[in-house]
C-alpha cells in the first residue's frame, strides 16, 4: 500500500504543480459489505484545496481528479498488486 499511496502522490503533486512532501496526504478505504473495494487519496494542498485520486481494487485503476471534480486521468496499474 505504501508504493501506491507514494506512486499516487508523485502524480497528483506533479499533475498539479505541488512541491513533493509539502503538502499532507490522506488515503481513505472505502468498503463494500465490509470487503475493502477501494481507496481514495487526497493530497490537501494549498488555500484548503485538495486534489484526489480513487484506487480500485476490481480493475487495479487509479482515477485522478481535479479540484473542481472533473476526472483528468485514468491509469491502470499493471506494475501493483492488489492492496488488503
Amino acid at each position: 500500500m505504501d508504493e501506491l499511496k507514494e506512486y499516487v502522490y508523485a502524480v497528483l503533486c506533479k499533475d498539479n504543480d505541488l512541491l513533493a512532501d509539502a503538502f499532507p496526504t490522506t488515503a481513505t478505504p472505502v468498503r463494500k459489505n465490509g470487503e475493502l473495494c477501494g481507496l481514495i487519496f487526497c493530497v490537501h494542498g494549498p488555500r484548503r484545496v485538495d486534489f484526489s485520486a480513487i484506487w480500485e481494487k476490481k480493475t487495479n485503476r487509479v482515477l485522478f481528479y481535479r479540484p473542481t471534480g472533473e476526472r483528468y486521468r485514468l491509469v491502470t496499474l499493471d506494475g501493483f498488486s492488489h492492496v488488503e
